[in-house]
């Protein structure tokens, strides 16, 4: 498989999944951005699509990620702060007030609580006149990783990944142009892995997924073409441009030869990527914007399909509007004024890029044949031996930063005493008691007999193996809160610790 190139848009993919790649069209620009209150990233991103952006990414705050309401006693402190605060229905309306959904894709980084803000979103949209059959856009979706490097789980594995594939299942038939599930390597490299146990750790969960959704009965045609993945733009230029190319060609190998794609489609990697929030330096923010720059640079080389560039404030607080805008301009530059988008495969057939591509494919299958041999990734995660790889490879990691081998501009060279800051975004605290009350008062104007009525078909779905989405939509449409569903699924499914 190693050295396998063919031509952009031609099995095994590894020079780009179209034969024109940007020529015809650029990757879609998303700035992934939340905070605060439904009405604050509201108007952030009614100024981002305004600048230019091509596409919303939905950062949620933790109580929503984790299936609580904002007036949970573990909400205390929390609320809107890493992400917006989305308890019901009544907030999603807010957050995407006057803009189209229909004519806007959307991703949103949603994992365990991913069925609940998928069928808001489907229900704003609804309200909207728009046909769910033709949305676009992605949630996250991807619980496996938060076992191995994020922490953001709510349900043991199994029924956790029960979910994922009634989502999947689901979403085939209601909303066919939506990607159900973005499986991702990026918070795995934010972890600190290394680029082959990123490719190979990101395939083993997804190898776990297809084999679950297959195990349910599922057609791999029906749903493997909305498979999306997000993978991380390190500091390792040559080496980051490299991993794309590999990940295409092992995915395309692993879907017709293991899971016996037939239709080319299914064999198509696409894939968002982020530059690499790990690597930003609080000490001279402003160096910030060429790491990203090069990092994006990178990404778009290794032919990405969507990308999002961080703001140079990222490692002080969330991004002011200004830091936004140049980390927007960033990928707007790459695109209309290097001229790299006017070829298909800009660093093919280099012999540093090449030879780094099969180094990189074949590390990863060396992981993947390890994690097979104990089972695959979800024992794999249970055993806790992909959690140990990433903190030993962090671990060196930090071990030569710290030795000096490895070299942080402004950080362990080149530092400077001058202590000029910029702006930093500050989050008002008053939000947290305005969005408490907003949850309470949600809570006094619905029909709580309504509400208790349709988690109890939450919860026999839960317990007899139906498809969950159906009732989580029947229960959120009348405004039951994140927190009221995942609660009524923790009393089936329990909770996750970490052993």
């Amino acid at each position: 498989m190693s050295g396998e190139l063919g031509q952009p848009g031609e099995f095994p993919y590894t020079r780009g999944i179209y034969r024109d790649m940007y020529r015809s069209r650029l990757w879609t620009m998303r700035q992934y951005a939340g905070f605060g209150t439904a009405e604050d990233s509201n108007r952030r991103y009614r100024y981002l699509l305004a600048s230019g952006t091509t596409g919303l990414s939905v950062a949620f705050d933790l109580p929503t990620q984790m299936g609580y309401d904002s007036d949970h006693p573990m909400a205390a402190g929390e609320v809107g702060r890493v992400g917006v605060a989305i308890a019901s229905l009544a907030d999603m309306e807010i957050l995407f007030r006057g803009i189209p959904l229909a004519n806007v894709s959307t991703s949103m980084t949603i994992n365990s609580t991913a069925a609940i803000l998928l069928a808001y979103y489907a229900l704003v949209a609804q309200q909207q006149g728009a046909d769910r059959k033709k949305l676009s856009g992605t949630i996250q979706n991807d619980i496996l990783k938060e076992y191995i490097s994020r922490g953001t789980y709510i349900y043991p594995p199994r029924p956790a990944l029960r979910l994922i594939t009634d989502i999947i299942a689901w979403a085939a038939c209601e909303m066919p142009e939506w990607n159900p599930i973005s499986i991702s390597g990026y918070h795995i490299r934010e972890a600190g892995s290394t680029a082959v146990q990123e490719l190979a750790f990101t395939f083993a969960d997804a190898s776990a997924y297809i084999q679950a959704a297959l195990d349910a009965g599922l057609d791999i045609d029906t749903f493997a073409p909305r498979l999306s993945f997000f993978f991380n733009a390190h500091n390792g230029f040559l080496e980051e441009i490299a991993k794309y190319r590999a990940a295409r060609r092992i995915y395309a190998h692993l879907l017709r030869d293991r899971f016996g794609a037939k239709d080319p489609r299914s064999m198509i990697l696409r894939f968002h990527v982020q530059t690499a929030g790990s690597s930003l330096s609080a000490q001279q923010p402003d160096v910030n914007i060429v790491r990203t720059t090069l990092q994006a640079l990178a990404a778009v080389l290794g032919g990405t399909q969507s990308l999002h560039t961080n703001s140079r404030d990222e490692a002080l607080g969330l991004p002011t509007e200004e830091s936004a805008r140049i980390a927007l301009r960033t990928q707007q530059i790459i695109a209309y004024e290097s001229g790299v988008a006017n070829t298909a495969d800009p660093a093919g057939g280099s012999e540093a890029i090449e030879a780094l591509t099969d180094s990189l494919e074949q590390g990863a299958y060396a992981y993947l044949r390890s994690i097979d041999d104990m089972g695959g990734a979800l024992r794999a995660i249970e055993t806790g031996y992909l959690q140990r790889e990433i903190q030993n490879a962090a671990y060196a990691y930090q071990r030569k930063i710290e030795s000096g081998e490895q070299i942080i501009v402004g950080v362990n060279r080149f530092p400077i005493d001058e202590n000029r800051g910029i702006p930093a975004f500050r989050i008002d605290p008053a939000l947290e008691n305005g969005q408490i009350e907003r949850v309470r008062q949600v809570r006094a104007s619905r029909s709580q007999a309504e509400v208790e009525q349709r988690l109890v078909a939450l919860e026999r779905a839960a317990r007899t193996g139906s498809n969950l989405m159906p009732p989580i939509l029947e229960a959120a449409a009348c405004y039951t809160t994140v927190g009221e569903i995942s609660d009524r699924l923790r009393s089936v499914f329990g909770e996750y610790a970490e052993p």
